[in-house]
């Protein structure tokens, strides 16, 4: 919700004018009909009345239904910071509704001893004014394929890293084998392989199926492809060494070739050093 937030912030002026204009344009008697108000405009949550004494007065609104289970509740914890503007209104900062579970805004409006209070949703306020784009039915789409994918991919890494524990056990309590060191080597880059995969996964998941996102941040990609290289990397190197110890017990005629592979990795290395350091000197820094 951090893309939502930002947006609000950037635009919080031109929004917080627009909720003012609306509620102000509300007729003077709109609590006698709030089921039409809260169908009416969809970035519209909640709403309810509560008293001068911070009582809840009226049922709690919503597009389905009203639920009127919390008439004379006590509200005043959540006036205890209200200051009204000279219209008698208040705007909250952007907060995660406890029921909804959206970016979400509250909206108070003093008439005569009663508030009244708004709950409004951030996404769809925001996109009503075209200030971010978003479709829920491309966003669930998008979040099944990457779902389906993170999990594909989880799935290949605990193989691999379950392959590489087998490996290892069976060299561990059957000390005969022909080729211990090779075994060993292959142990350790199937594990480490399983790692980076299961992190990249992570990474899938996190930021494209757990948590919504309205456009790509500038440096969340290049984090992912990097902690993912850097994982390859390590796994290249792990087989260049192996590579170098077969070579020099074996057959010495054959060290050119791991020489070339070892070059291949380290030009590697040395690409990855540019691209972090490209990235650096591309991504704008807060000024202090």
């Amino acid at each position: 919700m951090k893309e939502v937030i930002n947006a609000y912030r950037t635009q919080k002026i031109n929004v917080d004018y627009f909720l003012k204009t609306f509620i102000n344009s509300l007729p003077k008697n709109y609590i006698d009909n709030p089921l039409e108000i809260v169908k009416k405009n969809r970035f519209i949550q909640l709403m309810y009345g509560v008293d001068s004494n911070f009582k809840q007065a009226t049922p709690i609104f919503s597009k389905k239904d009203s639920d009127s289970s919390q008439i004379g509740n006590d509200k005043s914890h959540y006036f205890m910071k209200l200051q009204l503007d000279d219209d008698s209104i208040y705007i909250s900062n952007p907060y995660i509704h406890h029921k909804t579970g959206k970016a979400s805004l509250s909206i108070v409006q003093l008439i005569g001893s009663d508030y009244y209070v708004f709950d409004i949703n951030l996404i769809h306020l925001l996109e009503d004014l075209k200030l971010i784009q978003y479709n829920s039915i491309h966003d669930k789409v998008k979040r099944t394929v990457y779902f389906f994918g993170s999990t594909m991919l989880a799935i290949v890494a605990i193989a691999l890293i379950a392959y590489g524990g087998y490996i290892f056990f069976a060299l561990l309590f059957s000390l005969s084998t022909s080729d211990f060191l090779h075994d060993i080597f292959t142990s350790i880059i199937s594990m480490t392989l399983g790692l980076a995969i299961y992190d990249l996964a992570k990474q899938i998941f996190e930021h494209e199926v757990m948590y919504q996102s309205f456009h790509q941040t500038e440096d969340k990609q290049y984090k992912v492809l990097g902690k993912f290289l850097i994982s390859i990397i390590i796994a290249l190197s792990i087989e260049t060494l192996m590579v170098v110890f077969k070579i020099a017990l074996d057959d010495t005629s054959q060290m050119l070739n791991a020489f070339y592979l070892l070059i291949g990795t380290t030009i590697m290395l040395i690409g990855l050093g540019y691209f972090y350091k490209t990235i650096q000197e591309s991504t704008p820094k807060d000024d202090c």
